[in-house]
């Protein structure tokens, strides 16, 4: 978290993170893309950028922003933005300006040194960031914790039908999507998982394209994958050691998945992410 000013030395493309990001803008202009949709960023609004999403910066000139990088992982595999329609735009108001100032004077040193998202993206340290610093005390961690989420709220709309039903058919298939999250170093089958939903094998993968949105095999590929950017980007261990811990043992096949997925090889990335 910190406070920036950018030039047109900030463009970037082709960003996949493994968390999230806030901005609030105060001056200056520029754009960022993803889920499709191009967002013009502009003084005095709050923008959200969902975690494992491709997006794009652009800034041609100058703009100045509060920014925050946090970690959004739910329990039982589910992610909130499955959960809830989220809003990535939002008009910011004159608390959230205290509430960026409280933030940054709670948690000095915690600001991103580089601005380039590939570069600190992949810094081993990343996790350094989302963790209390020796000196916080309790009362800071908990205020810390308080007011990302309070301006975090700002993003989700009002509940609707379509939220209701989407966040019942999640719940349905919680004890699927947890033992996926703790069991992806393992063989996992489409059998097996709708027989641990006690469904039928065929209406278990209906269901789960029909809630998810994928196919019960891509979603553990995806699942797969981050992870494995995850320990990439976090720890030293081996490439083949990363593929085998979360189920992909051959080492050529997780490479051709993980360049499809993130647009690098799971080598250069690890090159990029520790000679920085």
């Amino acid at each position: 978290m910190g406070f920036v000013q950018l030039d047109s030395r900030w463009q970037y493309d082709h960003v996949i993170s493994p968390f999230s990001r806030l901005y609030l803008i105060t001056d200056g202009e520029g754009w960022v893309w993803h889920n499709g949709q191009k967002f013009i960023l502009k003084p005095g609004y709050l923008y959200l950028i969902p975690s494992f999403t491709y997006s794009r910066y652009h800034c041609d000139q100058f703009l100045e922003q509060y920014y925050i990088s946090f970690f959004d992982e739910m329990h039982e595999g589910l992610s909130i933005y499955d959960l809830k329609s989220m809003r990535y735009e939002v008009e910011a108001q004159p608390l959230d300006y205290n509430l960026m100032e409280r933030l940054l004077a709670q948690n000095p040193g915690r600001a991103i040194l580089r601005p380039n998202p590939k570069e600190y993206d992949n810094r081993p340290e990343v996790l350094s960031f989302n963790q209390p610093r020796p000196n916080q005390s309790m009362s800071q961690f908990v205020e810390t914790n308080g007011i990302l989420l309070q301006l975090f709220s700002r993003f989700l709309g009002a509940e609707n039908e379509d939220d209701r039903q989407r966040a019942k058919g999640f719940h349905q298939l919680a004890s699927v999507l947890q033992y996926v999250d703790s069991h992806l170093q393992d063989k996992l089958t489409v059998e097996q998982l709708a027989a641990k939903a006690h469904l039928h094998v065929d209406y278990f993968s209906r269901l789960f394209l029909g809630i998810v949105g994928v196919r019960p095999m891509d979603y553990i590929i995806n699942k797969r994958l981050e992870r494995a950017q995850f320990l990439i980007m976090t720890s030293p261990m081996a490439l083949k050691e990363v593929a085998e811990s979360v189920g992909i043992p051959s080492i050529y096949y997780f490479s051709r998945l993980f360049k499809r997925r993130f647009g690098i090889p799971p080598g250069q990335y690890r090159e990029t992410a520790w000679s920085m």
